[in-house]
């Protein structure tokens, strides 16, 4: 799980894996910032990690990487998320879980109109379903 600012999106995620998966999945927080990252540890992750380095070294180590669609752009979270970390993202072999909160100057055409809460649900089933995932990419 990877969030920034106050963490409230990814403490609100790992809530609902945890809850879902209980101890048989690892949740790794990686935060833009300290408390994103504390956050999500108080919402049941298993370890956090914290800055550039923690996210770039992780995005390639992961099965699945969620999080809010800015995390796949550069200076996204108003400059928290920097080109590096969106790179390492974008380029992880890891399944994207992708949240469509349209900020970021990103907007994504053809999203239903559901609320925040409905989006991670979505997303949570999409981790449920991710062995569907055959595309190779």
């Amino acid at each position: 799980m990877v969030d920034g600012q106050g963490g409230g999106i990814g403490k609100t995620i790992v809530e609902r894996l945890r809850s879902r998966y209980a101890d048989s999945v690892s949740i790794i927080a990686l935060g833009t910032n300290a408390l994103a990252t504390s956050a999500m540890l108080k919402a049941g992750a298993d370890e956090g990690a914290t800055g550039e380095s923690a996210i770039v070294y992780n995005a390639g180590r992961v099965d699945v990487i969620t999080g809010v669609i800015g995390i796949l752009a550069a200076n996204s979270m108003l400059g928290e998320l920097s080109p590096a970390m969106a790179a390492a993202i974008a380029g992880s072999p890891a399944l994207k879980v992708l949240i469509p909160v349209n900020r970021c100057c990103i907007k994504v055409a053809g999203i239903k109109d559901m609320t925040l809460l409905q989006f991670i649900d979505e997303a949570i089933d999409m981790i449920d379903r991710r062995r569907e995932c055959s595309d190779g990419l």
